[in-house]
């Protein structure tokens, strides 16, 4: 696709985003993606870690790793954000995968209403592996009801501070549109979706039919997570995936 960038090191291509993740990835023909969830939330050290047994023990580089899914105790403030995104990338650029710049690696970073980690964590991870009959397997991103790389979040939040019916729809809207976006980018559409995820702490049932699944986002159920975005004033998130291995590690 024109408006993707192949990580050969890591054999996928990703649509470019902001510094601190790429806007999702797919992997590349000979390969397939694989997901792996922590049972529990894990820090973000050990968690590394544990990717880097992971990735050793199937035989795959560092830069193998394409997805991480985090947790993190509680919305940041801008300034906050900033400052976590820079902590995370370091050890991406460590890996080499992240050149200053450029980071291919796509990700989502919500915060747990219920049970909350102490700290910012690992909830699970994809990475890319030989298969010479793979189907096409992808990672959108999360995002927001707000773009990307504008400078800052809340003045471009889609209805700020709007939680009402039709408030909610609007960002649903911003959300799923964003989400058809990148999967376009990479060359997937929803019918290619094995797990949509949805992070809101509000009510989404009226949504659901009149929106979400009217636009063929449900086609495999949709998992509700009790998570608020990672950046205060955001209120609903979404990321999905067509990945066909996955598998629940407990450490």
């Amino acid at each position: 696709m024109s408006n993707t960038q192949f990580f050969a090191p890591g054999n996928y291509r990703f649509v470019p985003g902001v510094f601190q993740y790429s806007a999702g990835v797919a992997a590349e023909p000979g390969f397939r993606i694989e997901r792996v969830r922590f049972m529990k939330f894990i820090s973000l050290a050990e968690g590394f870690s544990q990717i880097e047994q992971v990735l050793k023990a199937a035989g795959r580089p560092l830069t193998a790793l394409c997805a991480c899914e985090l947790r993190s105790p509680r919305p940041f403030d801008e300034a906050g954000f900033e400052v976590f995104n820079k902590e995370y990338v370091g050890t991406l650029a460590r890996w080499g995968l992240f050149d200053g710049k450029i980071n291919p690696v796509a990700r989502s970073n919500v915060c747990p209403v219920i049970d909350p980690p102490e700290a910012p964590g690992f909830y699970a991870f994809s990475y890319t592996v030989a298969d010479s009959s793979a189907a096409p397997s992808f990672v959108v991103a999360g995002s927001g009801e707000a773009p990307e790389g504008k400078g800052n979040y809340k003045d471009h939040i889609v209805n700020l501070g709007d939680i009402s019916s039709q408030g909610l729809l609007n960002k649903a809207r911003f959300v799923l549109g964003e989400m058809e976006n990148r999967m376009r980018a990479l060359g997937f559409s929803w019918s290619d979706v094995t797990s949509s995820q949805l992070y809101t702490v509000h009510n989404i049932f009226p949504l659901m039919a009149q929106e979400i699944g009217r636009r063929g986002a449900m086609r495999g159920g949709l998992t509700w997570h009790l998570n608020r975005p990672p950046v205060v004033d955001l209120e609903f998130e979404m990321d999905c995936r067509g990945v066909y291995f996955e598998r629940v590690l407990v450490v």
